[in-house]
């Protein structure tokens, strides 16, 4: 029984032993909750105005949840890289929905809009403004800066004025007011008018239709008539047009345009960016327009001891939506009448009721798909035998 109550002694002894290991540890750090800086910053620049976005850090540098998210530096440099934040040109405030977000472990974004001085641009045409993020806890420290991204300084220029739209039988043509564009030689800056087009049944579904030099205008109309040379050469603006061919008849159609600065850079890509753009302008592309008038037209007669008729053919029509042709025939002192009961599809007509004896006078016309009919082409006559 001693031995027993001995060994009871011992275990409980070791026991007590370690439970007193365990509890004299050293204590744990507190979390410093330094947001873990964002390494997917991107940069857009419309204009004067550069879009900054990021993804908000849902995590600290320890791994650890964000708890207690502070405002978000935003820091520029014109001279290169940037090493810190010395010249912060805003903040951005925590979204109001981040506790929310951070529960549910969704992820969210940020932005950011900085505006570039006029003179920022002139100055330095050919360089770069470069930009990061620090992003703070709610005591207002930060882990570092964010990737950094490089934003081109190159001016722009405002778009023009006068942006107009007039559909016509060889396409929808664009115009525009030209304005007086730096020279090019100056700051090696050229600029182009670019243009957008988006059907109506599109949304967001802008393409470019078109580039065209913004130097590249012709004395337009007169803004209004007048009897003195003088005033009306003062009245006379600088135009710019583009012909768009690469619609549909009868769908409407929206369109804009900016004026895109570019500089040539040696070996490596072109430097582009656009301003702001034009107000948008809608075209309906109804197509009222006929076909070309038929030409060359000819009448032969079959000949003697013939069954009686008339042959005519003309020149073929190139018109991409032709559908056909009409006939029409008359005599002397009467009006023209259409022989054919359906379209004519070639440049081709037999008339078979005609008579001995008798003159005919014919001509013919084009029509497209949407049933627009050209004007008659010149007649040509023949005697139907003795």
């Amino acid at each position: 029984m001693k031995v027993w109550n001995g060994r009871l002694l011992v275990a409980l002894a070791g026991v007590l032993a370690l439970n007193g290991c365990a509890s004299i540890g050293p204590p744990e750090a507190p979390s410093l909750e330094l947001p873990k800086p964002p390494a997917d910053l991107r940069a857009a620049r419309k204009a004067d105005k550069v879009t900054l976005s990021w993804t908000i850090p849902a995590r600290t540098t320890e791994r650890q949840s964000v708890k207690y998210l502070g405002k978000t530096r935003i820091c520029r440099s014109f001279a290169g890289a940037l090493k810190q934040c010395e010249a912060e040109v805003g903040n951005a405030s925590p979204p109001q929905d981040f506790e929310s977000a951070r529960r549910s472990g969704k992820k969210l974004t940020a932005d950011f809009v900085d505006t570039l001085s006029p003179g920022v641009e002139r100055e330095h045409p050919h360089d770069f403004a470069t930009y990061a993020v620090e992003v703070l806890n709610e005591a207002g420290r930060g882990a570092g800066l964010s990737n950094q991204v490089r934003v081109p300084l190159v001016p722009t220029f405002p778009p023009f004025a006068g942006f107009a739209s007039r559909v016509t039988a060889q396409g929808i043509v664009i115009s525009w007011s030209c304005a007086a564009t730096p020279e090019a030689g100056e700051s090696g800056v050229q600029y182009v008018f670019r243009i957008y087009r988006r059907p109506l049944e599109s949304a967001g579904g802008w393409s470019k239709i078109g580039d065209v030099p913004a130097t590249e205008c012709i004395e337009g109309a007169q803004a209004q008539s007048s009897e003195n040379p003088s005033e009306a050469k003062a009245n006379q603006k600088a135009i710019g047009s583009f012909l768009d061919e690469t619609f549909e008849w009868q769908k409407t159609y929206f369109y804009r345009a900016t004026v895109l600065s570019r500089i040539e850079v040696a070996g490596k890509p072109a430097i582009e960016v656009e301003g702001d753009d034009t107000p948008e302008i809608k075209a309906f592309a109804n197509d009222v327009f006929p076909p070309a008038v038929p030409t060359g037209l000819q009448a032969v007669f079959s000949g003697p001891g013939q069954q009686l008729f008339m042959d005519l053919v003309w020149g073929p029509v190139s018109d991409a939506d032709l559908a056909g042709y009409n006939v029409y025939r008359h005599e002397v002192g009467g009006a023209p009448v259409k022989v054919n009961s359906e379209l004519v599809k070639t440049p081709a007509y037999r008339d078979a009721n005609v008579s001995a004896g008798k003159t005919y006078f014919y001509s013919v016309s084009a029509v497209d798909e949407r049933g627009n009919e050209s004007e008659m082409s010149t007649e040509a006559s023949e005697t139907a035998g003795p």
